[in-house]
């Protein structure tokens, strides 16, 4: 078994309410992609909110109603890049910009967490903002520039 498992983190600004005709579309292909997901070999985890479906009703930035968070966990970079692009996932993912905007900064982060940890929004923030700042290298990454996972105890 792995000491380490991937986590990911994307956020995602809305182009409207959750609850608008614009994003019903989104909305509705949540419990089937969130089932995919969960059913996806090499996943352990994701976040959900109080209401324990998904991650909607979280906002990573207490001043941004329209800022959405999806964490999750994975066994491996190869396991959650299966996922992302060669599953169903993909079809939801090309019709991003119907119900996002596109974020100039970095939107997403890859690190490792030891096996069995859960990030916080928190963390997964942090992550972001450390990517943003000094850009990928092991402790926050995207799939363009892969880490290995650590040898030892992580670093936060």
């Amino acid at each position: 078994m792995n000491d380490f498992h991937l986590a990911q983190v994307n956020v995602g600004r809305i182009l409207a309410p959750l609850d608008s005709p614009q994003l019903a579309d989104f909305v509705a292909q949540l419990p089937e992609i969130n089932a995919l997901a969960d059913r996806a070999p090499g996943f352990v985890w994701r976040m959900v909110d109080d209401g324990g479906v998904d991650s909607t009703g979280l906002r990573p930035k207490n001043d941004d109603d329209m800022l959405l968070i999806n964490c999750s966990v994975w066994e491996s970079v190869e396991a959650l890049r299966d996922y992302t692009y060669r599953s169903e996932h993909l079809k939801v993912l090309a019709r991003r910009r119907e119900w996002f905007e596109r974020l100039a900064d970095f939107h997403h982060a890859l690190w490792w967490v030891p096996a069995g940890h859960r990030p916080s929004v928190d963390e997964a923030m942090d992550r972001i903002a450390l990517i943003r700042e000094i850009g990928e290298g092991p402790r926050a990454f995207s799939f363009r520039e892969p880490h290995p996972p650590p040898t030892s105890s992580p670093t936060t």
